[in-house]
């Protein structure tokens, strides 16, 4: 039996005390080394020759601060008291410093568990009676007055004397109420006793002004450093002679871990947290009401994607220099969305790791529509939602940092450089997670979430708790504050890890995959594998093909009809089909968007499918066919005047001319002041010639009210067909890996026979 198959409370065989990790870690099986190898990925890379190496990479300081960083908050608090147990300490010592002297039976049941995770990781080894914290994570952890330990602990009776003169040493005995020793090991022996003995303590204590004892009380949960002047006052002075407060330099004193553990009744922790903290709901809907919202959520979606390439179709805002969108640029965007900057930079950043957009790679670079775009509109709708709920979920690009600084204070741009964050993956999919676990229908509170959130992976770069007491009012200044630790059980709010949690929350209501703030039932069949670095494209892809089936009955089915109205507008109920929705886009303006989209039909729509190649008998077949109303004779009329119109005159390149049959109609545009910016000259009765372009003068015609047609050399009128601008073939950014991949299975196999 290894080591850590063992109950805490087993006691190891005789003889079988591993003296060094290397040792303990020879006594594990293929199955407990393969357990820590996936845990701690960064010790197989390379893969190491023997144990000892493996043993050597395992106690490095940047490895250990990776696990640390990845244990759960009781699992990191029984790390932090051990750093302040003896070394080594007994699993009763250990408990004791959890549990505190009065006991915790959630503790003592989650100890065990806890202390397997540190085993299993090995950042603990030994047996039960002789538990040792891996160097490397004890100087990490360890108090000092650098780096003051999470606990709030100061340094041990030992360490604070280590300076201080014999003599020093037997006063303070003498005024403790003990015998004096021949030698200062024996003094500091004599008062660590004291100071450990639960019942002589609480009769000195029992002694102590109310003042003194108050002073203690500010420094026992941390920091444990006071300052004072060199001449303190009487309570501090009571102190000091007994040893309650030892100076550690000058004008500097601390409060002895022992006495601070006496005062804390045992505890290490001011709050220990065996369990995590419960997602509580704070609404409940139907479900068949959250799965409708979030359909109508991901309709929404694909139609905002659409409407974004569909705007950057002819090729979209330039490339900055450094990469990434303007902010000028971006607030165009938002204006054509309808939606604010953030939300605006979301559909951009999702539809970039879908691969429906990047740049074109031209001089002059500029952003447009990939092919893939053109082959991800022919899906159905389903799929569609599909493809971008996946490259959500797996990309580390965050769209919750545009517009933020970069570490060398440069704002942060969509689509620009800076915007991965390898955390995000993990996040996404542990929040959509602990949503399923919650019944059907419930809606979280954000703030349990992100309770639940931090116990399970505590921020990192905090202090711990402290107290801004002074241990005098005239004599002394505020207690030093403490210095950043690898991990701590603080929660500040503005942690990345926080603010992925709530970006998770609002995106994924955006996307449909919840709604009302529940998880929807296709959004939990998109759960069915983790986006992790194991995971293959083949179980992501069961997974969204799920998820489509089950949303593909709750999306609207698209119509084939509008209803025309006196006023020149059309309403389309609903989803139209793609000819038709792509046949009206040209035809009319979009004049509003919601459950029904209205269009209007002016003269610049109808001009523009007329310049598409459309006649007007085509388009007023194409109206009666599709509209459920009869065409009213406003638009007939419209249609006709614009097409009596088109193409009676024509440009051609001189530079460029006009030529018409009708002498009067260019008499006209000849005394019209507007037509001198064109620099217009008769060449005969019927044709003008000007020193601009074709295509100003094209523009320039239509701005005084005309309707010119272009035409070819040879005097045939040119149709004005859009132009779709393609990049050549990208493909989607990939997700940038949070660390060493996870070895699979053949790596494992092979590093373990090595």
């Amino acid at each position: 039996m290894s080591v850590q198959d063992r109950s805490p409370q087993e006691p190891a065989p005789a003889g079988a005390q591993p003296r060094s990790l290397a040792e303990e870690l020879r006594a594990r099986d293929d199955a407990s080394l393969a357990a820590l190898l996936q845990a701690r990925p960064d010790l197989i890379t390379p893969v190491p020759s023997d144990l000892t190496q493996l043993a050597t990479r395992a106690g490095t300081r940047a490895s250990v601060i990776r696990a640390l960083e990845r244990l759960d908050r009781f699992a990191l608090q029984t790390a932090e008291a051990l750093a302040v147990a003896p070394d080594p300490a007994a699993y009763d010592t250990l408990l004791a410093l959890l549990a505190g002297d009065e006991g915790d039976p959630d503790v003592t049941d989650a100890l065990p568990h806890a202390l397997a995770t540190l085993r299993s990781q090995a950042l603990v080894w030994g047996a039960d009676d002789r538990l040792r914290l891996v160097r490397t994570a004890r100087e990490l952890l360890a108090p000092s007055p650098q780096h003051p330990s999470p606990t709030g602990l100061g340094p041990t009776v030992t360490e604070a004397t280590a300076g201080m003169s014999p003599g020093r040493i037997q006063e303070i005995l003498a005024t403790a109420g003990l015998p004096t020793t021949h030698d200062a090991v024996s003094a500091v022996a004599s008062l660590t006793a004291l100071f450990t003995d639960r019942a002589r303590m609480r009769d000195l204590l029992d002694t102590a002004p109310d003042d003194s004892m108050a002073v203690l009380s500010r420094l026992v949960w941390g920091p444990p450093y006071g300052q004072v002047t060199a001449d303190p006052a009487a309570r501090l002075r009571w102190l000091l002679d007994r040893g309650l407060l030892l100076p550690t330099a000058p004008g500097t004193v601390v409060l002895p871990r022992e006495v601070a553990l006496h005062l804390r009744a045992g505890r290490a922790h001011r709050s220990v947290e065996p369990s995590p903290p419960a997602v509580a709901p704070v609404a409940t809907h139907r479900p068949q009401v959250v799965d409708a919202t979030a359909a109508g959520q991901a309709y929404t979606a694909l139609a905002t994607v659409e409407e974004l390439l569909k705007d950057w179709d002819e090729g979209g805002p330039a490339v900055l220099r450094a990469g990434g969108l303007s902010v000028r640029d971006l607030k165009r965007t938002a204006a054509a969305l309808d939606a604010t900057e953030p939300i605006a930079a979301f559909w951009v950043e999702l539809a970039y790791a879908a691969g429906l957009l990047a740049s074109d790679g031209e001089a002059d670079e500029r952003y447009a529509a990939t092919p893939a775009h053109d082959e991800w509109l022919e899906l159905p709708a389903a799929e569609r939602w599909t493809r971008l709920a996946t490259a959500w979920l797996t990309a580390t690009r965050t769209a919750g940092l545009v517009g933020g600084r970069d570490a060398k204070d440069r704002t942060l741009s969509a689509l620009g450089p800076g915007l991965d964050r390898s955390a995000a993956p993990e996040v996404r999919y542990r929040v959509l997670t602990l949503l399923a676990a919650l019944p059907e229908g419930a809606a979280p509170s954000a703030d349990s979430l992100i309770a639940r959130l931090h116990w399970e992976r505590p921020p990192r770069g905090t202090t711990p708790q402290t107290s801004t007491a002074q241990t005098s009012t005239a004599q002394t200044s505020t207690p030093q504050t403490s210095a950043p630790q690898p991990a701590s059980p603080q929660t500040p709010a503005d942690d990345l890890r926080t603010r992925l949690a709530h970006w998770t929350l609002s995106e994924a209501e955006m996307l449909g995959i919840t709604g009302r703030g529940a998880l929807s039932t296709h959004g939990r069949a998109l759960l069915g594998a983790p986006p992790t670095a194991t995971t293959s494209g083949a179980e992501l892809a069961a997974a969204a093909s799920r998820a489509g089936r089950l949303l593909a009955p709750l999306l609207p089915e698209p119509l084939d009809h509008v209803l025309l109205q006196a006023d020149l507008t059309a309403v389309a109920p609903g989803p139209l089909e793609r000819p038709l929705a792509d046949t009206l886009g040209v035809l009319a303006d979009v004049e509003s968007k919601g459950g029904a989209t209205v269009y209007r039909f002016t003269p610049g729509s109808v001009r523009r499918a007329l310049d598409a190649g459309r006649s007007a008998s085509d388009l007023h077949a194409f109206l009666a066919q599709h509209s459920r109303t009869p065409v009213p004779q406003p638009l007939t009329y419209l249609i006709d005047d614009v097409a009596r119109r088109h193409g009676h005159l024509r440009i051609g390149a001189a530079s460029a001319y006009v030529r018409c049959d009708d002498d009067a109609l260019l008499n006209e545009i000849l005394a019209d002041k507007r037509s001198q910016g064109l620099r217009l000259r008769r060449l005969a009765p019927t044709v003008l010639a000007a020193q601009a372009d074709p295509a100003t003068l094209l523009d320039g015609l239509r701005a005084m009210g005309f309707a010119p047609a272009a035409e070819s050399a040879e005097g045939d009128v040119l149709i004005a067909r859009a132009h779709a601008h393609r990049t050549p073939p990208r493909t989607a950014p990939e997700p940038v890996p949070d660390g060493p991949p996870v070895p699979d299975a053949t790596l494992l196999r092979a590093a373990i026979r090595a």
